[in-house]
């Protein structure tokens, strides 16, 4: 699958969310080794703490289906500047594979990519 196919998920996947307070919509598209794609989006609460998002959820989906070789994930905003993981995304993806691509996407399909190790350099983990 080519990068533009991932973050062409990306962007369908970010049609689901539920952003009912920022109205920022992200979408994940999430690829283990084995070519498996796992989607997911941002979903927000009015208890803030309790929004999850559209990376987190994917990793999610993946581990509850028994995937946890991650290969790369393609993360789709529509903002002025590139969409990237934050810290607690960054934290879960490396739990899995700290070598991920990471692509990262901003208005009119402009992205960049990185290896999760360079976004989050030093992982919590015992």
């Amino acid at each position: 699958m080519t990068d533009r196919q991932l973050m062409d998920i990306a962007e369908q996947a970010s049609k689901m969310a539920y952003v009912p307070y920022s109205r920022f919509a992200v979408g994940a598209a999430l690829e283990c080794s084995d070519g498996t794609v796992f989607t997911g989006c941002n979903v927000e609460n009015a208890a803030l703490g309790s929004t999850i998002c559209a990376e987190r959820t994917a990793a999610c989906k993946a581990v509850s289906e028994g995937h946890t070789d991650f290969a790369r994930i393609a993360i789709w905003g529509e903002g002025k500047d590139y969409c990237m993981p934050c810290g607690a995304c960054r934290q879960f993806l490396s739990e899995f594979s700290t070598d991920m691509e990471v692509l990262c996407a901003k208005a009119g399909g402009r992205y960049v990519s990185y290896r999760l190790r360079e976004l989050m350099p030093h992982t919590f983990n015992y």
